[in-house]
């Protein structure tokens, strides 16, 4: 029955019982992914199958979480997941593991929406990635968990969320001027956090005090945009998901320059990302860029021998 009502569950979930309500969305600090606009845009999760069998199924703590990066494509890869009928997961990002973790797993557990045996419950928190404690927290909720990394190129990355902080603060100071401690010496200043979280590296070394290298996929934000069937088919097995979601499911769209969905999940309309995503990067120094582009190159080398995986970022 769970598959063959497809056509008509819809109807059926409309003249049942409502559906409990949402637990509040817990807002995103200013400028990160996921901020309570686009959380309060974003779909509950729930697909009309799903939404059929909402009085029923089971509140889990998460088996997977897309713990990074911020400005990665963790939106995107969260929103083309979601289209898989085995996959449930919260639109809004918890924040439990770095900044809500004093209220505890039942809370937490609470945030999720229902599933059936079978469906995998999901969560994504991009701050998680370079949060010291988040490795700890996870692997003390569990040692199983599967935790999913998108990453794109740390220059590219930095600009993309300086570029996303600069539509909401005009007035910060340029790219180039917050890039270095001193332009003289060409001293970068690893403090800003836009530079930080692209020394992947660095705190990909913490996770693996925690949690063994098979058990992390690393998906290319580059690739979710080229081939985001290809991402999807490589995060779907690590999921040990049937490959439900492929080429026929995404159109490319020219003008915001990233793939979309033909048709969203518990919905018949093409389904773009918002706004606020693919925003026109301002031009920046290419001395400052190529200054960018050396400093990371070591770091670049390590995280490709750490994880297997030649990312092509130079």
């Amino acid at each position: 029955m769970f598959y063959s009502c497809a056509g008509s569950c819809a109807g059926l979930a409309a003249r049942g019982s409502p559906a409990p309500p949402l637990p509040p969305l817990s807002p995103g600090e200013p400028g990160e992914e996921g901020s309570l606009e686009e959380q309060r845009a974003a779909p509950d999760g729930a697909s009309p199958i799903s939404s059929f069998f909402n009085g029923s199924g089971t509140k889990r703590l998460p088996q997977a979480i897309i713990i990074g990066v911020k400005k990665g494509g963790t939106r995107a890869l969260l929103e083309f997941l979601r289209v898989h009928p085995d996959v449930r997961a919260v639109g809004a990002e918890p924040h439990f593991f770095d900044r809500n973790y004093e209220r505890g797993l039942a809370w937490y557990r609470d945030l999720m929406p229902r599933t059936l045996e079978g469906q995998i419950t999901m969560e994504k928190t991009p701050s998680y990635f370079v949060t010291k404690e988040a490795p700890a927290r996870i692997s003390s909720m569990s040692k199983g968990t599967k935790l999913i990394v998108v990453v794109r190129d740390p220059v590219t990355r930095a600009i993309s969320d300086y570029t996303q902080t600069l539509s909401k603060k005009p007035d910060i100071p340029t790219f180039e001027s917050l890039t270095f401690k001193n332009r003289t010496t060409g001293l970068i200043d690893t403090s800003w956090s836009a530079i930080q979280i692209g020394i992947y590296a660095k705190h990909l070394e913490n996770w693996l005090l925690h949690f063994p290298i098979g058990q992390i996929l690393f998906v290319s934000g580059e690739r979710l945009i080229s081939d985001p069937a290809g991402e999807l088919g490589r995060v779907q097995d690590f999921l040990g998901l049937k490959r439900i979601i492929t080429d026929k499911h995404f159109y490319f769209n020219k003008t915001k320059g990233f793939p979309c969905l033909k048709k969203a999940e518990g919905s018949s309309k093409p389904h773009c990302l918002g706004k606020t995503k693919g925003r026109t990067h301002p031009d920046i120094d290419q001395e400052v860029v190529q200054r960018l582009r050396d400093f990371y190159r070591p770091f670049n080398m390590k995280f490709y021998q750490m994880t297997g995986q030649d990312f092509g970022w130079d």
